[in-house]
């Protein structure tokens, strides 16, 4: 029997989730098999998601019938086929959710795209989606905007585990874990107990990269000096990697401080990185490039099906998130050198606006989708 690598990883402290979710996935058992049998510990899930699995899948054409017997608007018939796919999910994942003692096991679902700039519909959302799934090891995605910390903070403090995704730089995590610690002290001074409260913070990989890598190329059809575009080819593809590294510092310098360590000493879970966007765009690159260098302790990995059978099959398993720390200071700092000149805020602010509209765009497009399967189904 070939080893399967994704189970090696788990002896260093990281957990293998699998950003994708489908009813075929659960009804055919595959879900299950996965769970069971290849270290799949997690579900992570968004609308670019859902509008794969459900445009053009008769799998779902019951339940929209059913919806729409009884009259149900189509972002309510939206909402009842992905609840019942998550909770589905949820069930499956119950036994590593007890196993783990909460630490692994949970579905992630996002609040509506559409609202990222709104905190106070993104918090009256996330109320209403962890009530109405009604499974402990469901997590709610919100993007982490300016909008979206103050939200954060406030379900936190009322007890709904949450991934923030969207991530980008090693300022936003800083705000996300924050607001994390906000939202357990808010629960602590209420005298509510903190020990059951779960949460990631998604940091994203491969679009750094490819944003990166595009401005490079740009640059390279303006310069004449070869010099200058080796210096420009030393960050190509390493950017992403650098910059969740240098998160992972941030995360051990809060989780030293005496704000995080008299929450912990009140039962408070860390809220773990993610790597989030982990398949590589670029061919050029190794298929496991965003697996094999960020394998460490109290981290998560979400992978997409064909990384996650590719790591299976040739991850290279070793403890890689603590090495090249200095490595990765450099690189960053070496975006500043006039020779390449690569304003990084800019790039991160970029990517969030683009995240955004990646996920509005086949939420506008799934519901379009089921209107006129709605349309279509109904009779003449």
């Amino acid at each position: 029997m070939a080893t399967n690598h994704l189970l090696e990883i788990k002896n260093y402290g990281q957990s293998i989730w699998m950003d994708n979710l489908t009813r075929d996935l659960i009804e055919s058992g595959e879900l299950k098999d996965m769970i069971e049998n290849k270290g799949i510990c997690g579900i992570t899930s968004n609308p670019a998601i859902f509008e794969k699995a459900i445009s053009g899948n008769v799998i779902y054409d019951r339940d929209i019938e059913a919806g729409r017997k009884v009259g149900l608007p189509v972002d309510k018939i939206y909402e009842s086929l992905v609840f019942e796919d998550i909770r589905n999910a949820c069930d499956l994942l119950r036994p590593v959710y007890e196993r783990s003692n909460g630490l692994d096991g949970y579905v992630s679902i996002e609040v509506p795209p559409t609202i990222s700039d709104d905190t106070k519909t993104t918090i009256e959302e996330a109320r209403r989606y962890y009530q109405e799934i009604g499974r402990e090891n469901v997590m709610v995605k919100i993007p982490g905007t300016k909008a979206g910390w103050p939200a954060i903070e406030q379900v936190i403090s009322e007890g709904i585990n949450i991934n923030v995704t969207l991530l980008f730089s090693v300022n936003s995590y800083v705000e996300a874990a924050m607001a994390y610690i906000r939202g357990l002290e808010k629960r602590v001074v209420a005298g509510k107990d903190i020990s059951k409260i779960a949460s990631v913070a998604s940091f994203f990989l491969s679009r750094i990269d490819s944003k990166i890598d595009q401005r490079i190329d740009e640059k390279l059809k303006t310069i004449n000096r070869q010099e200058k575009g080796v210096v420009l080819n030393i960050v190509r593809g390493k950017i992403a990697i650098a910059n969740a590294k240098i998160a992972y510092q941030k995360y051990k310098d809060i989780i030293k401080s005496d704000r995080w360590q008299a929450l912990s000493a009140k039962g408070a879970k860390v809220q773990r990185l993610l790597w989030a966007s982990t398949s590589t765009k670029n061919p050029s690159y190794s298929d496991v490039m965003y697996v094999n260098e960020l394998i460490g302790a109290d981290t998560v990995n979400t992978l997409p099906p064909a990384t996650i059978e590719a790591c299976a099959d040739h991850c290279k398993v070793q403890n890689s998130l603590e090495t090249k720390i200095e490595e990765a200071y450099q690189l960053m700092e070496s975006l500043k050198q006039p020779d390449i000149n690569i304003d990084i805020d800019e790039v991160m602010d970029e990517l969030l606006v683009e995240g955004i509209n990646k996920f509005v765009q086949p939420f506008e497009l799934l519901m379009n989708s089921l209107e006129k399967k709605v349309k279509h189904l109904s009779p003449v």
